[in-house]
């Protein structure tokens, strides 16, 4: 499993890990019953705590994506990729709402917003 931290980003690690191990099972990459590394060895492989790894498998278990059994490992859960999907959209129209308030509220027009959103698409 190939994972990539981006430490300049303002979003928590275990964060990444999980919208990245949620990508991975919604392209089919990652399939039920599929063994996700070991804490200890992922945090090593990614040079990171093993507390942040397990709070990203934690939170993943808690969501339902991932079935951890005690002293065999975490397996990947029968997931429906079409739920994961529309989940992952609801979240960013969320985020583009709440960009688009501010927009307004600095009192950028709703043409400007979409300029810069189009130039960032383009980007």
């Amino acid at each position: 499993m190939n994972l990539i931290i981006n430490t300049t980003l303002m979003v928590p690690i275990y964060e990444q890990i999980i919208d990245q191990i949620k990508k991975l099972i919604r392209d089919g990459e990652l399939k039920e019953n599929d063994a996700l590394p070991s804490v200890r060895s992922l945090s090593k492989e990614l040079k990171i705590s093993a507390l942040t790894v397990k709070k990203a498998y934690d939170n993943l278990e808690a969501e339902g994506f991932t079935v951890t059994v005690h002293g065999k490992g975490t397996y990947v859960a029968a997931a429906n990729t079409e739920l994961l999907l529309e989940e992952q959209k609801k979240e960013l129209e969320a985020d583009l709402e709440m960009a688009i308030q501010k927009g307004r509220r600095y009192g950028i027009s709703d043409e400007e917003i979409r300029s810069l959103f189009e130039l960032i698409l383009e980007g």
